[in-house]
């Protein structure tokens, strides 16, 4: 009995955060605030209490979930709405490097040591400060790099050049199944895409992985390959 209540309330638990979530929305661990970090691993503790808890009320923790995720969907909201209030929960960018100054109460600040600092300027490609023109780690914990005018890459309109603006590749085949509408915002139909196929000697669609389609109507395809040759 104790293992069927356990089954229900893990497989409770699992539905329950997926609509929380579902709820709250979706955003990468990059993206996430120092507060929506704590309510998140909250939420979890509790869930995972929940589902192996085998005395106890299932409410009484479903409640408190719902609670924190409801309690961080009004601050997300308030957060929107207010910039002073938003400067109180996810806090503002710090300036750590600008201009061959290091700033130390910013690094204290932060709570980073220059070991640290400058681990994150090697990662990111800068092996010598010279190249950095500013550093500023952002309100979600990650560091943005400003590089020298003189060490940044090359751009076409530096060269006089202007290339024509790339647009995003269109789905039109995926695991062998055909995305009709995909390839309808293509302006195309099936009888082309068959056609296309057909000059790239594959018969049927089914044995094509992926296919995309640019904005010049140029058709790219990938067939299932088992073996690398």
């Amino acid at each position: 009995m104790a293992f069927l209540h356990v089954f229900l309330t893990s497989v409770g638990s699992v539905i329950a955060l997926f609509l929380l979530t579902k709820l709250i929305g979706n955003r990468q661990m990059s993206q996430l605030s120092m507060f929506d970090y704590i309510i998140g691993i909250t939420i979890g503790s509790i869930a995972a209490e929940m589902a192996t808890s085998l005395e106890g009320n299932f409410l009484e923790p479903l409640l408190a979930i719902t609670v924190y995720a409801l309690l961080d969907i009004v601050i997300s909201v308030a957060n929107y709405k207010s910039l002073k209030f938003r400067r109180i929960t996810e806090g503002k960018p710090i300036i750590l490097f600008r201009e061959g100054r290091m700033f130390n109460k910013s690094l204290k600040k932060a709570k980073m040591d220059i070991d640290e600092f400058l681990i994150q300027c090697r990662i990111n490609g800068y092996f010598k400060l010279s190249d950095i023109y500013m550093a500023v780690l952002e309100t979600n914990g990650k560091i943005s790099f400003l590089p020298k005018s003189s060490n940044r890459p090359a751009q076409p309109s530096d060269l006089n050049i202007f290339p024509e603006q790339e647009k995003p590749l269109i789905n039109v085949i995926i695991d062998g199944n055909i995305q009709y509408k995909n390839l309808k915002s293509t302006g195309n139909n099936i009888t082309w895409l068959k056609e296309q196929l057909k000059n790239q000697g594959i018969s049927d669609a089914s044995d094509v992985f992926l296919a995309t389609c640019d904005h010049k109507n140029n058709l790219s395809s990938y067939i299932y390959q088992d073996k690398i040759s």
